[in-house]
């Protein structure tokens, strides 16, 4: 007796068989990155709790010039950046932003949607005692592979074009948290590194336009290019994102380098960069008294109401004031409605919003464990609500 199930594969497909999937398949869809990352960061807070010691001997591992955890938030993390930077390339050129009148509604709105968040935060920072304005940043990342991984779960029968939406507001949104990165948290800047990491980064570029493949020759190139990176001060993740930017996306025989790598790196970023840094960046204690603490420290209530407020207010405000005043409208036939929801799961910030966390308060442990755990109360709370919303949006539709 067989059973109907497809099999599943480590490697490849075999193209006779059209029920074996393969593993790098499944990593692709982004309900299952979204998955491991959950899993990831559940499992980082249970152990954070129940053996905190170990925990920190984990982090602080060291493994050649680095311990773990930097090697997960400089090294692994870089990975998830390439990748981005291949998606936001490809976009650019041939996808939603190739065409700037058409995606002039959702930039808008990522950009809304990073400033007002930040605003609030250091609102709140500035009026509070022992208030810490330095973390404003960390509300205004959106975290794509939750966002999209949420949407696909629970608004799979809500028109493609608010995914488009969402992607493109993500998007503009990993690319401006990459740019605050670069600009505010960058120590000890190093020219002589920094031009290294320049040559590295033109050198990528040229091969690409003489059309010359090879990983043998783009893997340790990629890596030279992020150590230059990393030793000049600028925070290493940006190597990533430049490098995928610098990346082709013209086709002359078969698929473009963006296309052909972003479909081979994707499973190695979903499937094992961003989940293990996941596991070591979300590991808080968590209490009854530290989640009150959220709420009471101006660095938590910043953060908190900066995603559940902020992202709402920046990102409907946004859409709503550029289709009032210019010809911009919202794309096939979205509802507004549909774009509240949509700015409710917005407020889902991790991978980046814990990076930020990290940087801002460096040197402070105690201020640090404060932002983590209120960027994962803020995603939570962000991601139930959304998740009730759009499924009143999809009974709604169904309805009509």
């Amino acid at each position: 007796m067989t059973s109907d199930r497809p099999r599943v594969v480590l490697f490849g497909r075999n193209a006779d068989d059209a029920d074996t999937i393969a593993v790098t398949d499944v990593l692709r869809q982004e309900t299952v990155g979204g998955a491991l990352m959950l899993t990831a960061a559940v499992v980082a807070v249970v152990w954070a709790n129940l053996g905190p010691d170990s925990y920190q001997r984990l982090l602080h591992l060291p493994l050649g010039p680095l311990d773990l955890a930097h090697w997960a938030a400089d090294g692994l993390l870089a990975i998830f950046f390439f990748v981005a930077g291949l998606e936001l390339k490809r976009e650019l050129t041939v996808g939603a932003l190739s065409k700037p009148a058409e995606a002039l509604v959702p930039i808008v709105a990522a950009l809304c949607g990073m400033v007002v968040p930040a605003l609030i935060y250091a609102g709140i920072n500035l009026a509070l005692p022992d208030g810490r304005p330095q973390g404003w940043a960390i509300p205004m990342a959106t975290d794509i592979a939750f966002a999209l991984a949420i949407l696909g779960l629970v608004g799979s029968k809500l028109p493609t074009a608010l995914r488009a939406f969402l992607l493109t507001l993500a998007i503009v949104d990993d690319l401006g948290s990459i740019t605050v990165i670069a600009i505010f948290f960058s120590h000890g800047f190093s020219l002589l590194w920094f031009v290294g990491a320049l040559v590295c980064a033109a050198l990528w570029a040229l091969l690409q336009w003489r059309r010359i493949s090879g990983c043998y020759v783009y893997v340790p190139l990629g890596l030279l290019c992020w150590w230059c990176m990393y030793s000049s001060g600028i925070h290493a993740t940006v190597a990533g994102v430049v490098l995928g930017l610098l990346t082709s996306s013209s086709m002359s025989k078969g698929p473009s380098y963006v296309d052909r790598w972003e479909h081979q790196w994707r499973p190695l970023s979903a499937g094992f960069a961003v989940p293990v840094f996941a596991l070591f960046a979300a590991g808080v204690p968590v209490s009854l008294d530290r989640l009150g603490i959220v709420f009471t420290d101006p660095v938590g209530l910043g953060v908190v109401m900066g995603l559940i407020v902020g992202k709402v207010v920046g990102i409907l405000g946004g859409s709503w004031l550029t289709a009032r005043v210019t010809r911009a409208e919202l794309a096939g036939d979205l509802r507004w409605s549909e774009i509240a929801s949509l700015s409710l799961l917005a407020g889902v910030g991790f991978t980046v919003a814990l990076l930020i966390g990290d940087l801002a308060f460096e040197g402070d442990p105690a201020t640090q464990e404060v932002a983590k755990t209120a960027v994962l109360v803020g995603s939570v709370i962000a991601a139930v609500l959304a998740s009730i919303s759009l499924r009143r949006r999809t009974r709604a539709r169904l309805r009509d």
